[in-house]
């Protein structure tokens, strides 16, 4: 069955990603990386070997394996805790700071004669050519691991979700799994596996195992690559494991969910792909979320599909944003007109509120707008330019009349709101009653506030105040010859002489 998500659906799931997401604390367990990018250009061959020489320029740092999946939940706004095995050496020290300083919490158990584990990827332009891992995978001792189930079991009473992140590294071996499976189980904590092995019974008890095809492919013991054939076999590993469901991420194909007489499918976005590098950390991350918010798997699995798209569009391993997330979800979740008309103060403070949260900067602009013309489709859309969101302000129909006299304005005050708010360039439409818009101005502090025609500094309601919290004005000219009043006249004496 093929998942169709609502409008009114993704629009609730918008709110949990902005509301309820900041609240969520997930415990991150898994084989701990840093991955190393050396970027650089080739234009010649070594006489050396028919090889290409690169020519280094730059070189970045990232946090990679589990240490991804942690930043890419940090970066989705909530709050990870992050465990595994660390060297103790230089790499542990950098990957520390990058943690920290993104809002994750490692805890490591540093281990004398295993490294930090390092991968280094040479990249010319977008292209990688090699990479150079640096890694110990010999048995680490009893008292690292009792040190480590340690750390994940003392965690897991502040979390809402567990994260297995298994990269055949050492970590995840099967007493650690089953030890924090079941105490997970035992707190009514969800638990999600990213597996590297072909032992699935490992993770038994596990809400969800989340394999790519081949290895599914590989756990079921199976040579063939017949997606019907991999998932009807896997809906038995369903039974056996005792999980909830199998995500099964297809690539191309999309996401598949699989429980016993049941499979829905996620088509992927369609996206030029650049660098599937931690992709599949990107998919468990924000299936994680869903499930520690209660989402729909339904819901869950097209929005991993939507994340799992902006991240093959980058090059190297790299966390989704939540911006980035919440963007891609722009084109199904653009607002209809009615719905940018806000009929009080408090709904328009609830909305900047949200745009702030995601850095989005604020535009204000104010008028009667009468009898929509040219002139004012250039000013909505020269004030769009100065910021991400923009507020329009209306002249109640009594404060028109008392700006214009008794025979205006023309259209009524909600019509003209409703017009306002069908242009693309405007997000939020108020209808305000007193002479000025000063109260808006003071609730939503607008980073720039966009006024047409012969005005200056001195003369725009709010100039003073806006200044204060760092915004600023901005004036853009009238368009030349056209005006309502104009409009009005002209309409004027075509119906006069028509009646003459």
């Amino acid at each position: 069955m093929t998942v169709s998500v609502s409008r009114a659906s993704l629009r609730a799931v918008a709110e949990r990603i902005v509301h309820e997401w900041p609240r969520k604390r997930v415990l991150v367990l898994g084989d701990v990386m840093l991955d190393r990018y050396i970027w650089g250009e080739v234009s010649r061959i070594s006489p050396e070997a028919p090889i290409p020489i690169v020519q280094a320029t730059h070189e970045s740092e990232q946090p990679g394996g589990a240490a991804n999946v942690a930043m890419n939940i940090a970066k989705l706004g909530a709050h990870a805790t992050l465990v595994g095995f660390s060297g103790g050496d230089q790499d542990e020290a950098l990957l520390v700071q990058y943690l920290q300083a993104n809002n994750v919490e490692p805890c490591f158990v540093s281990c004398d004669g295993f490294p930090t584990i390092t991968k280094s990827r040479v990249v010319c332009g977008r292209q990688q050519m090699i990479r150079l891992d640096r890694e110990n995978l010999a048995s680490r001792t009893e008292g690292h691991y009792d040190r480590l189930l340690d750390m994940a079991i003392g965690n897991l009473p502040k979390v809402h979700v567990v994260v297995l992140s298994d990269y055949a590294k050492g970590v995840l071996v099967p007493r650690i799994c089953q030890a924090v499976i079941q105490e997970a189980t035992r707190l009514s904590i969800p638990v999600l596996v990213d597996p590297k092995t072909n032992d699935f019974g490992r993770y038994k008890g596990a809400t969800t195992i989340c394999p790519n095809l081949n290895e599914l492919a590989a756990a079921l013991r199976e040579v063939t690559h017949d997606l019907d054939a991999l998932l009807g076999a896997a809906e038995g590993m369903v039974e056996e494991l005792e999980l909830s469901h199998l995500t099964v991420t297809l690539g191309a194909q999309g996401i598949a969910v699989v429980k016993p007489g049941v499979k829905l499918f996620a088509a992927a976005n369609a996206r030029q792909v650049f660098d599937v590098s931690g992709a599949g950390d990107t998919v468990i991350s924000v299936l994680a979320l869903c499930m520690a918010s209660s989402l729909a798997t339904e819901v869950s699995i097209q929005l991993a599909n939507l994340a799992a798209g902006v991240v093959v569009g980058k090059v190297g391993t790299a966390p989704i944003e939540k911006q980035e997330l919440l963007n891609s979800l722009g084109p199904v979740l653009a607002l209809r007109a009615e719905d940018k008309v806000l009929l009080t103060l408090e709904e328009l403070v609830r909305r900047v509120k949200v745009w702030r949260a995601n850095g989005e900067r604020i535009v204000f602009t104010n008028g009667c707008f009468d009898l929509l013309h040219v002139g004012h489709i250039a000013l909505l859309e020269e004030a769009r330019d100065f910021g991400e969101r923009l507020i329009v302000a209306v002249n109640s129909d009594a404060s028109v009349a008392a700006l214009k006299g008794q025979k205006r304005p023309v259209v009524n005050e909600r019509d003209r709101a409703r017009v306002l708010a069908a242009f693309a360039a405007v997000d939020a439409v108020i209808v305000f009653a007193g002479s000025t818009p000063l109260e808006l101005i003071l609730a939503t502090k607008p980073d720039v506030i966009v006024k047409g025609g012969d005005y200056d500094q001195s003369t725009v309601i709010g100039a003073k105040e806006a200044e204060s919290w760092g915004g600023r004005v901005v004036i853009v000219p009238t368009v030349e010859g056209h005006s309502t009043t104009g409009m009005i006249e002209r309409l004027t004496a075509v119906t006069d002489e028509r009646m003459a």
